[in-house]
């Protein structure tokens, strides 16, 4: 694997440093390759640690928790601080949005349930119109 592939995008550390940097400022292209080789070692550091982690415990896949863990077991308590809360308000995001989802779901099969009901209070020949998808009378 080259150099390029294993960096992160140059255009996407420019993006980043420039968000933090006043509107006039100018990033020169040294400075912007300094941060994306300081960036992807770091990333690559703390995902080296959760990843031997994962092994350790014969699992594939890495989690938040890995990455929190490992950033904890490195030292850098105050990245695990942030991934730690970043953690908790996607988790309460993810919650909150399948409760909605279930009670979106909940909410349709109700009115499902009426619509049959419905059906079923009508007049038989109307029912075999629709069942049918005709729009002409019943015979």
């Amino acid at each position: 694997m080259t150099d390029e592939d294993r960096l992160l995008p140059i255009a996407n550390v420019g993006r980043l440093m420039k968000q933090i940097l006043p509107t006039n400022a100018k990033i020169s292209k040294e400075a912007k390759q300094t941060v994306q080789e300081c960036a992807t070692e770091f990333i690559s550091f703390v995902t080296c640690e959760a990843s031997d982690k994962c092994h350790r415990e014969n699992r594939k896949t890495v989690n938040g928790d890995d990455i929190w863990w490992a950033l904890s077991t490195l030292g850098l308590d105050n990245y695990a601080d942030a991934v730690g809360r970043h953690l908790h308000k996607y988790r309460e995001a993810e919650r909150e949005r399948a409760e909605s989802n279930k009670s979106s779901n909940d909410s349709e099969n109700e009115r499902e349930q009426n619509n049959k009901s419905d059906l079923q209070n009508q007049p038989t020949g109307f029912v075999r119109v629709l069942e049918k998808g005709s729009s002409s009378s019943a015979r």
